[in-house]
């Protein structure tokens, strides 16, 4: 009883913290002066009689959906006494692990710069900052000479990484024995079983409407559709966001999903945030850093030669660029298991005083990273709204699949539970592709970096988008990727080569992923 007070109390004083350094607290504080001068203001009762105004204003529901924000994405209390790593990552050799990962890609981004003889920062000509300006909204016209530039690493690279992770508290001939697990991740994590992944999926279950049903026998889709739609009209009038999370686990109508998703994750975009963009905006203008080569480069390989994507080259260049200056996305670092790059001032290596963090950001771009902006430029036409909506999308949820943690929604995870639903529910599939020598997880691997982005038809992905931000949770990329290799086990079982089994799976823009879901968790496996 002691100890959840106590972590109450830690829960609160930091949603507080953070609540003070907020535009919400200034606006707050303002509204309180205000009501100062309303005659049913009194002095006997102020304390009451400003809760009351609040909550007649509407910004007792601003301050609520600002507290939910923050508990979304607020680690689980520690002990008082364990140090702040502890928030990052409790597991030490998880810590180690993304500590060596670093500095591989770091060692990757240096010897670029050695090799093309070209600084990690610059500033540009004031001829260059006029040009670039000039082609702001038209930068993918522009053709630079990216053949000398490579990713810095590719999803690839990064599950040799995890296939390596070893606990050291087993010994190898003990890490086999704790579980039966044949496939390549051999860490020993807790993730759900199908019991478990129900009774969280439990508003997926098949006697429940969905969005991205079309045969629901219980009620006819447009009847169904007609009802959800009034009753999303109706959470937005409210400005709830908890309700918001609620009502998208049965899928978003396209014509609200934009604000919905806004809404969930309290982006409200004030005049102060375009101010904010722009100020990034000029940051881009002034300063060239090695990383916008990288982005622009990750771009032409990717969502250029997109069908779906292709067409909003410009705006990815636009947030992307912007976001590599946004000293803001520092912030979710205390919770991420990775560690901001440093950088030093030229004749200055090692002192601290000296160090910045590079990029500003703290975040270098991979191969497919523009993948997670693409899909939102279907909800967004803004690119300042497109961009804070990206900003929230990535700290509270994509920054996991890119970075060594025991989190349950992190990418290890993730892999986890994916080759746990196969050997567990479909064990003769997972044996003859592993006794082929395509072990499933090669091939799943990039769809869960990339959440599906660039795999499934939009419409399929932002259904799944939908169940990610209504559940808070990464888990469904693991259930869907299983689901996908279920769907397809008839084919998968005549193939005998990777290659053969790639050729399988290697089209996925035709699949429904809401009846993909559904057969697997509550049809299929018992």
């Amino acid at each position: 009883m002691l100890q959840e007070e106590s972590d109450l109390s830690l829960i609160i004083a930091h949603i507080v913290q953070k609540l003070k350094s907020s535009n919400l607290y200034a606006q707050l504080e303002r509204q309180a002066w205000i009501s100062l001068q309303r005659p049913e203001i009194k002095l006997e009762s102020l304390k009451e009689d400003i809760k009351e105004f609040f909550k007649i204003t509407g910004w007792e529901k601003k301050l609520q959906n600002a507290v939910y924000s923050e508990l979304s994405v607020f680690p689980l209390p520690s002990h008082p006494a364990a140090p702040p790593e502890h928030l990052k990552e409790p597991l030490v050799y998880m810590r180690k692990a993304q500590g060596s990962w670093e500095k591989r890609i770091l060692k990757s981004l240096n010897s670029m710069c050695s090799e093309l003889s070209i600084p990690l920062a610059r500033k540009r000509p004031v001829g260059e900052q006029k040009e670039l300006l000039s082609k702001w909204n038209e930068m993918g016209t522009d053709e630079p000479d990216l053949s000398l530039f490579r990713p810095v690493y590719a999803p690839k690279d990064f599950l040799e990484v995890l296939i390596n992770l070893r606990n050291p508290n087993y010994e190898n001939g003990d890490s086999l024995s704790f579980r039966t697990h044949l496939g390549l991740i051999q860490v020993p994590l807790k993730v759900k079983d199908i019991p478990e992944l129900k009774e969280f999926f439990v508003e997926l279950s098949l006697n429940t409407g969905q969005l991205g049903i079309d045969d629901s026998t219980q009620v006819p889709p447009e009847l169904f559709e007609n009802e959800h739609v009034r009753i999303g009209q109706k959470v937005l009038a409210e400005e709830d966001s908890a309700a918001a999370q609620q009502y998208v686990r049965q899928g978003s109508p396209t014509a609200l999903r934009a604000e919905l998703w806004a809404l969930i994750l309290n982006i409200s975009s004030q005049p102060e945030d375009a101010l904010y963009y722009e100020q990034l905006k000029t940051n881009v203008i002034q300063h060239d850093l090695l990383v916008d080569s990288l982005i622009y480069k990750d771009v032409k390989l990717t969502a250029s030669n997109d069908d779906y994507y292709f067409v909003f080259e410009d705006y990815l260049y636009q947030v992307l660029l912007c976001f590599s200056r946004d000293t803001s996305v520092l912030g979710h670092f205390a919770y991420n298991s990775a560690s901001p790059p440093k950088s030093y001032i030229r004749g200055k290596l090692g002192l601290e005083e000296y160090a910045v963090f590079y990029p500003p950001n703290g975040v270098i771009p991979f191969h497919g990273f523009s993948m997670y902006v693409a899909p939102l430029c279907f909800l967004y036409h803004e690119p300042f709204k497109l961009y804070q909506m990206f900003r929230e999308m990535y700290v509270r949820f994509f920054f996991r699949l890119h970075s060594i943690s025991s989190h349950p929604s992190g990418i290890v995870s993730l892999c986890l539970l994916f080759e746990t639903l196969l050997q567990t529910y479909l064990p003769q599939l997972f044996y003859h592709l592993r006794e082929i020598g395509a072990q499933p997880l090669r091939i799943s691997f990039k769809w869960m970096v990339r959440a599906f982005s660039g795999y499934l038809a939009t419409d399929q992905l932002l259904l799944l988008w939908d169940r990610i931000l209504g559940y808070n949770s990464l888990e469904i990329l693991a259930v869907l990727a299983a689901a996908v290799f279920a769907f397809r086990a008839v084919n998968l079982m005549e193939v005998t080569s990777l290659a053969a089994a790639e050729a399988v799976l290697a089209d996925l823009s035709t699949l429904k992923v809401m009846p993909l879901l559904q057969i697997f968790l509550f049809a299929t496996v018992t």
